[in-house]
């Protein structure tokens, strides 16, 4: 069976985490090997430059460097763990992938989306998600949902607009690639968004 690189994204609170574990167990189930991770992280470069993005000691961090330290954990993710699993024959679920630097860095915080593209080229070459789960909910939800997971990382504690521009491109970005992305509404209760994800999922083993 071939490798397929699935990623998952969306805004705060939108239940990435118990998808993705959702969709792992469903995938072993159906003879899949599988890998789970994660940006920013997935390598331990990648990890101690997510602890530095999302921690507050540099809260006054330019837009310039954080773009920059993103790309610079996924080169290694790709480069270490993406592409060998996808060699291997592995199904890799990733929670967040460049579509969250075109969403955050972009639309949240205003960054050329050329830039994004010249970086995103760079540092993947024709590496691209073979499907992306775009799970949306209106923002003041999936920010009450985040604020229950403890203490807010340095970019939860953006203000409500920062996040509806971010979810702007992010559907403006899954609409303009519908081959690629499925827009799922995370809004509904767990057992229902589990459903549509297992049935996203069961075409694509039917594409094997």
């Amino acid at each position: 069976m071939l490798g397929r690189f699935v990623t998952v994204d969306g805004g705060e609170g939108a239940g990435k985490t118990t998808q993705i574990a959702f969709m792992r167990a469903y995938l072993e189930r159906r003879g899949c090997r599988v890998m789970a991770t994660r940006e920013p992280g997935g390598t331990p470069l990648g990890e101690e430059i997510r602890a530095l993005l999302l921690g507050h000691r540099h809260g006054g961090m330019t837009l310039t460097a954080e773009t920059l330290l993103m790309f610079a954990a996924r080169a290694e993710h790709v480069e270490q763990v993406i592409r060998p699993a996808l060699a291997a024959g592995c199904w890799v679920l990733c929670d967040r992938f460049t579509d969250a630097t075109y969403a955050y860095q972009g639309g949240g915080r205003g960054l050329s989306l050329e830039r994004i593209a010249v970086l995103e080229e760079w540092v993947q070459g024709t590496l691209r998600p073979d499907l992306t789960l775009l799970l949306d909910l209106p923002v003041p939800t999936g920010l009450t949902r985040a604020g229950k997971r403890g203490p807010a990382d340095r970019f939860e504690r953006e203000e409500v607009e920062f996040f509806e521009r971010a979810r702007a491109v992010y559907l403006k970005r899954a609409s303009h690639d519908p081959g690629r992305c499925r827009i799922v509404d995370a809004s509904r209760p767990i057992e229902i968004v589990r459903t549509e994800v297992e049935t996203v999922l069961a075409e694509w083993l039917e594409r094997d």
